[in-house]
Order: C-alpha cells, then structure tokens, then sequence
C-alpha cells in the first residue's frame, strides 16, 4: 500500500479499495473518519491534555558554541561595553523583511524585595541608558514601592540567538518627572489610556480595565496627560 498525504489539504491518497478505520499519528494527531473510496478527508483530533504531574525533571542539555570572552576584548567601562553589545544585537540580519539578529534585546527581568526579604522577578523594557538602565512603569505597582522601601534592584538581560546574558546590580531613583513626560509623550495613544486605566499589582473584574479605558479615552478627548502615578526608575550600577 502506498500513502500520499497532503497537511494542507487534509487529504489521503492510498490504493486499497476497502478498509474500515484508520489511525494516522504524526507529530499533530490527524484521524479519518471514513475510508470508503481511494480519498480521505481528514480532521485533525485535538491532543488531550496531559494528567497533571506530581514531578517535572529536564534532562536534555543544548550545548552552546560562542566566541572566547577575554578581558582584551572588553571595554573598561561596563555602561560603554553594554552599549556596544547592544547596538550589535539590534543589527539587522539578511533576511527579507530584514530583522535583528536578536529580537527585542530591550526585554529584562527586574527584580525587587519586599520589606520581610522576600523577592519578585517580572520582564519590563529598557528605555534608556544614561548614567543607569531606565525603565517606565506605575509608581503603585508592587515593583516601585518595593524600590521605594529598598531602593536597590538587579536586571537581567538573556540573549538567546547569541548565547549571551548580562546581570546588574545597582541602586534605584526616580527619573525627574520631565524625563518621564518626554518619553509619555511617544507612546501610543493606547498605551496612555493604559496608564492612566490600569492599577498595576491589583486584582480587577472581567470588564473593569475596558470601562476604566473608555472612562479616559471620554476624559481626554485630544492630548493625554502624564500621570502622577506613573514615571520612570533608573537602575545606577555599584
């Protein structure tokens, strides 16, 4: 018996004449309904969801290959170094569209403590480097007035597509409030309602945000305002 099978058809050509099921299992489950001539349709079946595990455990390992890092081939500022492996990261590779050779470098993990000692880690955007690595968020979320108890965080930055990753540690302050209106000022019109709708760290109803969001698109009718609430940190390396 021979087999043609065509995914994007989800059809099947075989030579038998006479059958009464057939199963197929490739790597996404396809199952025929009915084999009564020489052409099947098919539909996929949807995977059934695994039964919940008591133990996860990984032992698969990708062996990486990098250039040597050498202490030559570093500049002695670390703000300096960042920003020449930064700018090499967002190098456009030759494809078509053309995209940078590693998608959105400006993603980090912050990560804060509480007053008792206990962390929390979440994945913010850098927005700028100065004397620090500044970012933009919501002065009542848990992240700010955790930095408003301690001011002190670590960044992480992991770029898969060039096995590199780079860690800081420093201690925090506030953008001055015309550093953070500047840069509201790019931001998409959405993305202002957004601050002003969205309480960070909150618990809100299925519909609240989307009321809250028409609430200030009917409130701002032409320019947005800057929120108090909201502004930009400055991580400052020790």
């Amino acid at each position: 018996m021979s087999l043609l099978i065509n995914l994007r058809s989800r059809t099947l050509t075989h030579t038998l004449s006479t059958a009464k099921s057939l199963r197929i299992r490739p790597k996404s489950p396809i199952s025929v309904r009915s084999m009564t001539h020489s052409t099947l349709t098919l539909t996929p079946t949807p995977p059934a969801d695994p039964p919940p595990a008591s133990k996860v455990q990984l032992t698969s390992h990708h062996q990486y290959h990098s250039p040597r890092l050498l202490p030559s081939h570093l500049n002695p500022d670390p703000l300096l170094q960042f920003n020449a492996w930064f700018a090499s990261s967002l190098s456009p590779l030759s494809t078509e569209p053309p995209t940078p050779v590693v998608r959105e470098p400006e993603a980090m993990a912050v990560s804060t403590v509480s007053p008792s000692g206990i962390p929390s880690t979440r994945v913010v955007l850098l927005k700028t480097v100065d004397s620090g690595f500044v970012f933009f968020t919501n002065y009542t979320s848990r992240k700010s007035t955790e930095l408003d108890s301690s001011p002190y965080a670590s960044l992480a930055f992991y770029w898969k597509e060039v096995s590199r990753q780079v860690r800081v540690v420093g201690k925090v302050e506030k953008v001055s409030r015309e550093e953070s209106g500047e840069y509201f000022r790019t931001r998409p019109r959405g993305s202002q309602l957004g601050a002003w709708a969205s309480e960070q760290s909150s618990v809100v109803g299925e519909d609240t945000l989307t009321e809250r969001v028409q609430e200030m698109e009917e409130r701002f009718g032409g320019e947005v305002e800057l929120p108090g609430h909201w502004g930009g940190w400055r991580v400052v390396p020790l």
